[in-house]
């Protein structure tokens, strides 16, 4: 399958970025079926806002365990 450049708008900051050909060939090798919604950048920061104070990943459960512990 021969894939092309796309443009994209972002659903968070609504920039226009592009999605690449060789993006697209590595989504399609890892079973990936839809185009990302979001551009670099807003995809980085909505990764840092669902890692914990640490720096690590947490889960909701987790977390919430957590702060009943620390009450």
């Amino acid at each position: 399958m021969s894939f092309q450049d796309k443009s994209i708008q972002c659903s968070d900051c609504r920039t226009i970025f592009t999605f690449s050909a060789r993006e697209q060939e590595f989504f399609a090798s890892k079973g990936f079926t839809n185009e990302p919604r979001r551009c670099p950048q807003c995809r980085k920061s909505k990764r840092q806002q669902r890692r914990g104070p640490s720096g690590s990943w947490t889960s909701y459960a987790s977390r919430a365990m957590l702060d009943r512990e620390y009450q």
